[in-house]
Formats: structure tokens, C-alpha cells, sequence
């Protein structure tokens, strides 16, 4: 089943969030099974949600009973694999950078776990995070520009140019093991430390040069982009495996610059790898 809508609860930083959630639910079919009754699916879900927060021991009493309930009869053997999948809008917090104001950013989130026939549970968390990026290459053209301009080299324009910088994201996908610490907060203060220019959801006159400041400290291609979370990420022991792709979507071309890199798990090489 994929696309089923439930309201789940979380615990946050900022105390219980209640979302407006999709969900997708599968069982792994032996042999000669035709299928499973699909509205257990549904029931299963709704009442383990119902229950309590949606934390790791919402996700391992739900795949446990994916994987006994969803069964014809009761002396067969557990289902050998159940998969969940939740997908929501994740609110925090987020101070302006010079006021006192503050908004709510929202992250859309997937959280997905999966549990095998040994009753070992793998989980992958995926983020999507949106921040600025300035193009390095416009932004030294802008300052030769206005040199030139100053000492009389040109006279072309006014004096001032722009670099050119655009909304873009990030999104993460994290896998790690179910007894680790890994949460959706720890994930996203790795983002925002990998790529501090994050959008702003509330900002006065001093906060929006704030921005401008922090954009000139932090020029980017997507290559940048996508070293700077391979260096945050592989930081973290709990996390096992990792992949991202980043967006730029470009100001000055019709077209976006993409960049994808993930964990390298080859022994004989520690090198990520980076694919433009």
C-alpha cells in the first residue's frame, strides 16, 4: 500500500508535533502466496499510531506485526521481510540571525524501516533542506566589475553588480543502525553546519544583511555543496551509510547544476565519490 494517510505524533525539541502523514507498507510474499489482506495493513498501522509517539519502538511493534498478522494462518511462519515508510513536514524553530524574532521551517522528511527475517531492523532517514548559494565565479566578476568601474576602466553599468545566488537543496538520505542515536534534529544540525546560508523564514532589515554577509562568506558550486555534507556526515559513527543530492537552481541559466555523492564502502578506497 502506498499513500496512506494518518495523523502521527512525534516527540521534538519543541514538545509533541502532531503531523499530517503518508505512509507506504509492504511484506515480502513467499512462494505461491497470492497476497495478503491489505486492510490489515491499514488497521495495523492506524492503532500502533494511535498508541503513542512515533519513535523506534513505534516502528519495531508495527514491522513485528506486519510480519505475524499479515499471515494466513497462524502456524505459518513470520513473513520474512515488512518494510514502513512515513513520509511528513517536520517543523523547528529557527532564530533570525541578528533580531530577536524567530519562525517555524519546516523539512519534509521520509522515514523508512525495514525488518528482516532475522528480526534485525535497518532505518533510513531522508531529508530535504533548502539553502542559498552564491555562484563563487559571479561573485569575483562582480567585485572585478566594480574595481574596474572605481579606478575608470569602465564605464559600463553603475558601479555595481550583483553575483548571482539561488534557493537551493539539499536532500539527505542517512542509514543507521535502529539502537543508534540518529533523529531527525541531529540530522538536520549536521545540514545547517555543512550549509549555514538555510533559508529564512522570519527576518528584519539587519537579518537580511546578515544573510547577504553570510552568503559572501560561503560562495558555492554544487561540488562545493556536496564535499562540504560528505565532511559533516562521515563525522558521524552511527551513521553507517550516506547519500545526497544537491539542487542549485540556477538564476542565470534555465537549467540546474546537480551534483550527487554518496559514502564509499569499497575497503580498498576511502574517496567519496562525487557525479555532476
Amino acid at each position: 500500500i502506498e499513500r496512506f494517510r494518518l495523523p502521527v505524533l512525534t516527540q521534538s525539541e519543541n514538545g509533541l508535533v502532531n503531523h499530517n502523514a503518508e505512509a507506504s507498507m509492504f511484506v515480502e510474499l513467499a512462494s505461491g502466496k497470492t497476497g495478503v489482506n491489505m486492510s490489515r495493513f491499514c488497521s495495523i498501522l492506524q492503532e500502533e499510531a494511535m498508541n503513542g509517539v512515533m519513535d523506534k519502538k513505534f516502528f519495531k511493534r508495527t514491522l513485528s506485526r506486519f510480519r505475524k498478522d499479515l499471515r494466513d494462518e497462524v502456524y505459518e511462519e513470520l513473513i520474512s521481510k515488512a518494510c514502513l515508510e512515513i513520509g511528513f513536514d517536520f517543523p523547528m524553530k529557527q532564530k533570525s540571525l541578528k533580531s530577536d524574532l524567530w519562525g517555524w521551517q519546516y523539512y519534509p522528511v521520509t522515514i523508512k524501516a525495514e525488518e528482516d527475517s532475522s528480526g534485525k531492523i535497518s532505518m533510513v532517514l531522508k531529508v530535504n533542506y533548502e539553502y542559498s548559494s552564491t555562484c563563487p565565479c559571479s561573485l569575483s566578476m562582480a567585485k572585478q566589475y566594480e574595481e574596474d568601474y572605481r579606478l575608470g576602466k569602465t564605464t559600463e553599468g553603475n558601479g555595481i553588480a550583483t553575483a548571482h545566488s539561488q534557493r537551493s537543496l539539499a536532500s539527505v538520505s542517512v542509514h543507521y543502525d535502529y539502537e543508534s542515536e540518529v533523529g531527525i534534529e541531529k540530522v538536520i544540525a549536521l545540514l545547517r553546519k555543512a550549509l549555514p546560508t538555510e533559508t529564512q523564514s522570519m527576518v528584519k532589515r539587519r537579518d537580511e544583511q546578515a544573510f547577504a554577509i553570510l552568503n559572501g562568506e560561503n560562495p558555492m558550486f554544487v561540488e562545493h555543496a556536496s564535499r562540504r555534507l560528505a565532511a559533516v556526515l562521515d563525522s558521524i559513527k552511527d551513521i553507517y551509510y550516506w547519500e545526497a543530492k544537491v539542487e542549485h537552481f540556477e538564476s542565470l541559466h534555465s537549467h540546474n547544476a546537480v551534483a550527487m555523492i554518496f559514502k564509499e564502502l569499497k575497503p580498498e578506497s576511502t574517496n567519496d565519490k562525487v557525479i555532476q
